[in-house]
């Protein structure tokens, strides 16, 4: 998830998740509705009636956007696949899947699910504003036509062959289908998203330059955006491949350093903290469930006298149940998680009865991965019961 990102609740049992910057885009839309698309359409009207017709639209386009990642939501989890939460941020929206699709088919239908949404709604606006113009208005109308036109767009910029995109992901059904590999269609999708992103910077550039143009800044940061994703595509398709059938147990460093959710920052500073060199730890309740995580920036945020009375639970980042595993479940199916998040986010590993007994985080993955390159054999970092292990 990314940082800033809050929680704001749950439809379908889908966590949502709003960026701060998706507060940006709300208000760069409904300025350039309120201020130039509308008054250049249909000149003369209120200066309150452009920005309240401007402002609901670009409300209205934001929903269109959680419908769009809802529809991936859904026909995943039809599919069986895991869905761990989506973010809504400057540039749209995130479904993070936490599992693999199972077949290409799958792949395909997840893939297709957003912008295929986006278009039903893209028509449904134009038809709607062309049936309605003589009931509401030509300012409403003006809306609506916008409305309709941009999840068109949306549609069809998705469908771009190029991971992260939605294209991306049709591109890769189609190469897994054909070739049987789903890590060579990975590779190649992504490679398409990197050079996908690098034109569109380019592109953005010279419309920025020559044009004076700041939708070429736009384009830009839509580029750049691409090519870091798809880096991000190829290194997680990599670690899943060096992974293979690895299990949590293989990687994750046992008995680490926990902090008590009753425990004060300032207790904890003076005893356990101070003996680790370590700057993220597992949160755990009094029957050592895992519960949060707590870095040392976060307990350094607490003014020096509110220490002693300040908690490190209330302190501590919530953890997902999708966080907390067990040490037979498959390394490939965490390492997303932890890849994406690096020093950020850990995976909290557990027995029968719910008990931590280790954790995974993008530092032991990192090391597990080398060995395996190497054909070294796997072992746990030298560590001695709560000294934290491989903790970043």
């Amino acid at each position: 998830m990314l940082r800033g990102a809050i929680p704001v609740g749950r439809i379908a049992g889908i966590r949502i998740s709003v960026h701060w910057s998706l507060i940006a885009t709300l208000a760069l839309l409904a300025s350039l509705l309120s201020l130039s698309i509308l008054p250049m359409q249909l000149a003369g009207r209120p200066t309150s009636h452009y920005w309240i017709i401007g402002t609901v639209t670009a409300a209205l386009f934001i929903l269109t956007l959680v419908a769009h990642e809802f529809a991936h939501s859904v026909v995943a989890r039809r599919h069986g696949v895991s869905v761990d939460r989506v973010t809504l941020w400057l540039l749209g929206g995130m479904s993070e899947l936490r599992d693999e699709p199972p077949d290409p088919q799958a792949d395909l239908h997840i893939a297709l699910a957003g912008p295929i949404t986006s278009l039903l709604i893209g028509v449904t606006s134009l038809l709607v504003a062309f049936s309605v113009e003589q009931i509401t208005g030509p300012l409403v109308t003006a809306g609506l036509i916008w409305l309709g036109t941009a999840n068109l767009i949306l549609a069809i910029f998705n469908l771009l062959p190029g991971a992260p995109l939605d294209g991306g992901r049709v591109l890769r059904a189609v190469l897994w289908r054909r070739s049987g590999d789903r890590l060579a269609a990975t590779t190649s999708a992504a490679r398409s998203g990197r050079t996908l992103g690098l034109a569109l910077i380019l592109l953005g550039g010279a419309q920025a330059i020559l044009l004076g143009s700041v939708g070429g800044l736009w384009l830009m940061l839509l580029g750049w955006f691409l090519r870091t994703a798809a880096n991000v595509e190829l290194m997680t398709a990599s670690a899943r491949h060096r992974l293979g059938d690895l299990h949590v147990a293989d990687a994750m460093t046992p008995t680490p350093l926990a902090a008590a959710a009753g425990d004060t920052v300032e207790g904890f500073l003076a005893t356990a903290a101070s003996s680790s060199h370590h700057r993220l730890f597992p949160v755990v309740d009094p029957n050592m469930h895992p519960i949060g995580v707590i870095t040392l920036s976060d307990l350094a945020r607490t003014a020096p006298a509110a220490r002693s009375r300040t908690t490190i639970g209330s302190l501590a980042r919530p953890l997902p149940d999708a966080d907390i595993v067990t040490s037979d479940a498959l390394l490939a199916d965490v390492a997303t998680a932890v890849l994406l998040r690096p020093g950020l986010d850990l995976i909290a590993v557990v027995d029968g009865g719910q008990r931590l007994t280790g954790i995974v985080t993008a530092t032991d993955l990192v090391r597990v991965c080398d060995r395996t390159a190497l054909g070294l054999p796997l072992r746990h970092h030298p560590t001695t019961p709560g000294n934290g292990g491989g903790l970043d």
